[in-house]
């Protein structure tokens, strides 16, 4: 498929805004969405809006089959070894909370250690700050060098028998970089600790099985791979699953429920999904795999991606006044994100520009604040491309923020 047909399926990109036709390029915030997302989302709303799995009524029982067989689709879509492993929730954000509650409840003592990387977004760094204050556990780092990349030698030294889990990004919404998740995981799993994987970035510019991954978790969002906003996914092995409590209760998420003698929890999945779930949202998981698996499969889509990434990274490195923070190496990923500072422009004033130019990007901490005193900086800004993304828009970028530098500096 060519990427002008590609573009015909999100309504919004030929939207136009006060600067001229839209350019967006924020898309690690939040991707669009096709009309697929869209149309399914409106037919649940509309036609198939009822509370999942309390009535036997016809309308609910078409609204719990609905959301159930997104469940199926996303299943199938990471290759889990069971639907009982999957978990929705609201988002990433909500699906590291409740890793990290849960696992804490169940694992976690005092003197334990947790390690996270120096990359991490806030909600891959914060919930786990929280647990550990509450355990009594303690928080190690694991650091970046001056390049962004994983600092892996350093690793062995951080694990030790009280270590009980690390947290790592797939893909850093900062840097762009794929990490090497196989021997983090193998490294983790040699001395007996688990792994939790946010994959916000990386489902939406990898295919993942998290059975050959053999991750003990792996979260994403919804909104930033083309499914609704206020959808999310928690994948967990059976086993551990099954040991931790549930962070939240309420409705559906019981066995029994007593005054006197206490509560049981239903079995997986219902046992971490208290309460209404998102009757209409969680759907628009399957059409949004559907595109998803369309742009990582079509070769046409993934060369015009590659060439993309590799003409923005090509003119921004020959601007000496761009730096590009996530080199990358020999052998090693990068995905179509570019975060760099210019010198003497503020990441904000190049924001609003570009914005009068009708390119939408990003610009600010990015949710990595530890990252941002890492690099010794305030902010940057970010262009992160999709699949829709043209060859003439990346030209109209590199043009624009090339004028843009020029009224500033």
């Amino acid at each position: 498929m060519k990427v002008a047909q590609f573009r015909k399926l999100f309504p919004i990109l030929g939207d136009s805004v006060p600067g001229g036709k839209l350019v967006y390029l924020d898309n690690a915030a939040t991707s669009q969405r096709p009309q697929a997302v869209v149309d399914a989302y409106s037919s649940s709303a509309l036609h198939k809006n009822a509370n999942l799995h309390r009535a036997v009524h016809h309308l609910s029982n078409i609204a719990t089959n609905n959301y159930e067989s997104a469940r199926d689709c996303v299943r199938e879509y990471l290759n889990a070894a069971s639907r009982e492993e999957i978990i929705f929730t609201s988002g990433a954000t909500a699906a590291i909370n409740t890793a990290a509650f849960s696992f804490g409840e169940a694992y976690i003592k005092p003197g334990d250690e947790i390690i996270v990387t120096e990359a991490e977004h806030h909600s891959n760094i914060v919930p786990w700050q929280m647990m550990a204050s509450r355990k009594g556990a303690t928080i190690k780092v694991l650091p970046v060098d001056d390049n962004g990349h994983l600092r892996l030698d350093l690793l062995p030294r951080l694990l030790g028998p009280n270590t009980k889990i690390l947290a790592v990004s797939h893909i850093s919404n900062v840097l762009g970089l794929v990490n090497p998740l196989p021997e983090i995981i193998r490294i983790a799993h040699a001395n007996g600790i688990k792994v939790l994987v946010d994959g916000a970035q990386g489902i939406v510019h990898k295919m993942v099985d998290v059975q050959a991954l053999d991750c003990d978790f792996y979260v994403f969002s919804g909104h930033k791979m083309f499914a609704a906003p206020f959808t999310g996914v928690l994948y967990g092995k059976k086993e551990l699953l099954d040991a931790m409590p549930p962070m939240m209760g309420g409705g559906e998420m019981i066995d029994t429920v007593s005054l006197y003698k206490g509560t049981t929890y239903a079995p997986l999945p219902a046992k971490f999904e208290a309460g209404t779930q998102n009757i209409s949202g969680v759907p628009t998981f399957i059409p949004a795999i559907e595109t998803l698996r369309l742009a990582l499969d079509d070769e046409e889509l993934r060369d015009n991606s590659k060439a993309v990434a590799e003409y923005v990274a090509s003119e921004i490195a020959k601007d000496s006044r761009i730096r590009v923070y996530g080199s990358k190496g020999a052998g090693e990923e990068k995905i179509p994100l570019f975060s760099f500072t210019v010198h003497g422009a503020h990441h904000e004033d190049l924001a609003l520009i570009l914005d009068k130019m009708g390119i939408a990007v990003r610009s600010g901490q990015m949710c990595a604040e530890p990252l941002m005193d890492r690099f010794g900086v305030t902010g940057m800004l970010r262009a992160s491309f999709a699949p829709y993304n043209t060859m003439e828009e990346a030209e109209m970028f590199i043009k624009s923020l090339s004028r843009a530098i020029g009224m500033l500096v």
